[in-house]
This record gives structure tokens, sequence and C-alpha cells, in this order.
């Protein structure tokens, strides 16, 4: 139930904390930072303007770092754009997630109203690639030779798995081992891409640790089979899926055999699991590429065709940051279509010229929840 408007009014807040208030549609979205008994957090509270009454949501994502004080604006009716003051540009620009498909998922899940904060990431970016296949293809070969050419280009996520870790293995480098309690609630909470119960123990890919490698500025790798690409097609991940398959499945077998590491009721057992995956692998909307390997290099030449790997372009946001332009700090002036002006905080004048930037949303893209990718930025001098 929400709370009555006459008991929290948006005046109220103004005086509590620091604190900005955005209209969208017939709701007022109240974002600001509240000190309570010296402890700071950052406060959503949701105002229905037709009933008058609050609503505090179930705030999903990693919060912006804590700053004196915000500026805000709202993008469309799915989210907010919000600008921290007294940090970089790269790392103020934050949305607040209010009706995004991610949202409405998360929604109608918990039975409650949800918000969800998202780092706005200036740039593009690859999209990571979900590479599937059933065992025993080279898929894992593949990947590898991968990381081997390209170490600065390409990643892996490295997953989370419930199961102790075995002998040489490391925390964060082979799994990040965790609790089960602790995976479960992160999935409950929309963290996970995919995940699956192996054998009595938890298995996953988290968005964090897709992200992780994304940031580092490298494309992520994830390795998976077709229920874990079919989870991360059904998310918000913006991805490029391709489907590795044997020339036949008689020379699959004959690959499975010649490993000699498995039993033959493991054997069979793979078998029927690969022409399970390989029936799957035709599903409409699933895998954007499919790949024969019937000889590892020209499979391999082709999986490099399919993912650029000769366009060596550099994006000019990329530069932006290199620069070193993004160090002042900014608040929103004002707004055009998809376009919005930015001045900085203090004046770095030059020659009686100030820097104004203009940030253009419109090739937005979602990226994983928690990210979103596609800001572009121009500088502007004003006289």
């Amino acid at each position: 139930m929400g709370e009555e408007a006459v008991e929290f009014s948006v005046e109220k807040v103004a005086r509590d904390c620091k604190q900005s208030a955005v209209d969208v549609g017939d709701r007022t979205y109240v974002i600001g930072r509240s000190d309570d008994d010296s402890k700071s957090s950052i406060i959503v509270k949701i105002l229905d303007k037709l009933t008058q009454t609050w609503a505090v949501p179930t705030v999903l994502g990693t919060q912006p770092t804590l700053t004196k004080s915000q500026s805000a604006i709202p993008v469309n009716d799915e989210k907010i754009l919000i600008i921290e003051k007294g940090v970089p540009l790269n790392e103020s620009i934050w949305f607040l997630e209010i009706d995004t498909p991610f949202v409405k998922q998360q929604r109608k899940i918990k039975g409650t109203e949800v918000v969800s904060w998202s780092k706005g990431i200036i740039g593009v970016g690859q999209k990571p690639v979900v590479i599937s296949g059933p065992s025993g293809v080279g898929k894992g070969t593949l990947s590898a030779k991968l990381m081997k050419d390209y170490p600065s280009k390409f990643g892996f996520s490295v997953s989370h798995t419930t199961r102790s870790p075995r002998e040489k293995e490391i925390d964060g480098v082979h799994y990040h081992f965790t609790e089960r309690s602790k995976i479960e609630k992160d999935i409950s909470e929309g963290k996970f891409l995919e995940f699956a119960h192996v054998h009595g123990n938890v298995y996953g890919t988290s968005i964090e640790a897709v992200e992780s490698v994304t940031d580092e500025g490298k494309r992520c790798i994830l390795d998976i089979d077709v229920q874990g690409a079919r989870s991360v097609r059904a998310s918000s991940l913006e991805a490029i899926f391709i489907f590795v398959c044997p020339p036949s499945f008689k020379e699959l077998e004959k690959r499975l055999r010649a490993r000699g590491t498995e039993t033959e009721e493991q054997i069979q057992k793979r078998l029927r699991n690969a022409r399970a995956e390989l029936d799957q692998s035709n599903s409409p909307g699933l895998f954007d590429h499919l790949l024969v390997n019937d000889d590892l290099e020209t499979c391999y030449e082709n999986l490099k065709k399919l993912l650029s790997l000769d366009d060596d372009h550099e994006d000019s946001d990329d530069l932006f940051i290199k620069d070193g332009k993004q160090s002042a700090s900014y608040c929103i002036v004002s707004k055009h279509d998809s376009e919005f002006l930015l001045q900085p905080e203090t004046n770095e004048a030059k020659n009686g010229a100030t820097s104004l930037l203009a940030l253009d949303l419109s090739s937005l893209s979602g990226g994983a929840p928690g990210r979103t990718r596609g800001l572009k930025i121009r500088s502007i001098n004003s006289f």
C-alpha cells in the first residue's frame, strides 16, 4: 500500500536531502541523497499523481557513487538521465530505468514496484560473443585461439558456481566460487544472465562478470550450452550468437571417442545431449550464425570474418575519453529531442571560450542490465 502524499511531500524531501524530482507521465520520481544516522544513501520514491500516494520501489543494480548533488531529466517513458556532480564525466552519467523491458520483467517476477540503476557508457562498444555447440565440436579450441591471437580484444567471462574448488583452481580465474544462498539471492534480483542446476550445484553467468570484461575495453566471449544461450537471448544483453556444429554426427562421435577421457556411459550421455543441442540450433531467432567445423583452420578464419577482426576502427568517443576531456564535472542545461546540453560546473574557459558538451542518446543500446551504452559526445564552444 502506498503512503498518503500529505505525509510525504516533494517539498519535505527537498529539505531532508539533496534531491531531484522528475515528472514522467502521471508519476513523479524523487531521486536524492539522504543522510540517516551518518549513513548516506541514494533514495528513490514515486508519487502517483492520480491517487496522491507514494511508493518505495525495490531498487536493483549498483547505485551511483554518492556525491553532493545531481541533475536529472527524463529521457523517455523508460529512463531518467542523472548527471552526478563533482565526479569526472565518464563516472557521472547514470540512468534510472523506470519502465524498460528488464524492469517490467522484474516487476512481474517480484510483484512489486521496481526501478533499476544503469551506468551510462560513452561509445557503443562491440557486442559480446556467445559461442555454443555440442561437446567435442571444438568451440573451446576456437575461443582459445581468439584469446591467443587477440589478447587485447577478447576476454572470457568467469562463471559462478556453488561447488568447491578443485585442486589448483583459483577463485576469480577458473570460477567465482560462491555460497548457494548468495547466488540464489543474486539470481532472484536479476543479476544473472543465465544459470543451471548441475549435479546438485548451481552454475551461472552474472551480468557483472560480462561487464567487467567489457569495461576493460575487451569483447566478452561466453562459451555456454544451448540452454544458457537461450537464457541470454531472452535477456536484454545485445550479443552475437554463434553455433558451432560438426560436419556430421558420426564425425562428432569419432572426436569424442578420440579424446579418450570418458567412459562409454559418459560418451553416450554427451551424444544424447549433442543430438538435442543440434536439433535446437535451428530454433528460429536463437542463433545468428552457424559455423561448420569440418576443418579447424577454415572454421577459425570464418569465425574471424564474422567478428570483423580486420576492422581496426577506433570510436571517436574513445578518443574523447583518452584525450582527458572528461575531467570536468557537468550539469544538464537543456534538452532537444535526444540531445542533452551539458555545462561544466567550473569555468574552464580558455581565451574567453567555455566548452559545453552535447550528449546524444539517439543510439542507446541496452548492453547488459546495469549498463546503458551508445552515448555520443561532441564539444560545443560558447562565447
